[in-house]
């Protein structure tokens, strides 16, 4: 449950068209659910716009199953991160309607849309070489299921500039750019140099042996000349996807 759903339950009970029994009965899990292996916190969308999110890799089909189902339940957008594609079909078949993203290892339900009066623009996700695409396309389903419209473009790394000179149009609807590099991670600071917004670094662990599985780009990009860079962890496409949400969505009205 976010903010708006929250408005619009105790603004039903106020107008009477909700009973509060009813009412009680939809925040009965709020703000946290305990189930077998976890408990479940409802309210962080309220809190902070990021949902309750699932990291799969190290869970159970059956555990990503359970609390998949709980989040579904209270209304809230379901991402879980890091899920093969054979937990994927575990999953879905427990829980039909969601949707496996197999480059981003990301499945999703109950995604949400924000109108354009919500967002200061798009979020742009580019990347500099196609061994980037899965991290790319983790930031890219993220933000995209937190509700924001979302333009891409990949393989336009620094080998070969004058590609990073074709997307001009689009680095410039955007509100917020995220940059995903392997290698020596130079092309959010090339970006950063072109553009009056907001850009998120990403470093990937691609790259030979003195990349250091990711620490090279992401020395790179702590150390970049470009003001105001920020930088998430290594091959944390999910981390930018979530920063590049908040920074795009306009501050909830509060009501009085």
């Amino acid at each position: 449950m976010d903010q708006k759903q929250l408005i619009e339950l105790l603004s039903s009970v106020k107008n009477g068209c909700c009973s509060v029994e009813d009412a009680t009965d939809r925040l009965q899990r709020f703000p946290s659910e305990h189930i077998t292996d976890a408990c479940i916190d409802h309210q962080r969308t309220i809190r902070t716009g990021i949902p309750e999110v699932v990291y799969g890799e190290s869970k159970t089909a059956k555990q990503i199953s359970e609390i998949a189902a709980a989040i579904l339940a209270s209304g809230s957008v379901l991402i879980a991160t890091r899920i093969d594609s054979e937990k994927a079909q575990i999953i879905q078949s427990e829980i039909p309607g969601l949707q496996y993203h197999p480059k981003a290892r990301l499945l999703t339900g109950n995604c949400k849309k924000l109108s354009k009066k919500e967002c200061n623009g798009t979020i742009a996700v580019i990347c500099a070489g196609t061994s980037d695409i899965p991290i790319a396309e983790e930031a890219r389903v993220t933000a995209m299921s937190l509700g924001h419209p979302v333009e891409f473009a990949y393989d336009i790394g620094v080998a070969g500039l004058h590609r990073l000179f074709g997307i001009q149009d689009m680095l410039k609807r955007a509100g917020v750019i995220i940059v995903v590099a392997g290698m020596e991670g130079a092309l959010p600071s090339v970006v950063g140099g072109l553009v009056d917004r907001p850009v998120i670094g990403v470093p990937t662990s691609i790259g030979y042996g003195t990349a250091f599985s990711g620490i090279a780009a992401l020395l790179g990009m702590l150390n970049s000349c470009v003001p105001g860079l920020a930088v998430v962890n290594i091959d944390n496409g999910f981390g930018a996807g979530c920063l590049a949400a908040s920074i795009n969505s306009k501050p909830f009205k509060k009501h009085k």
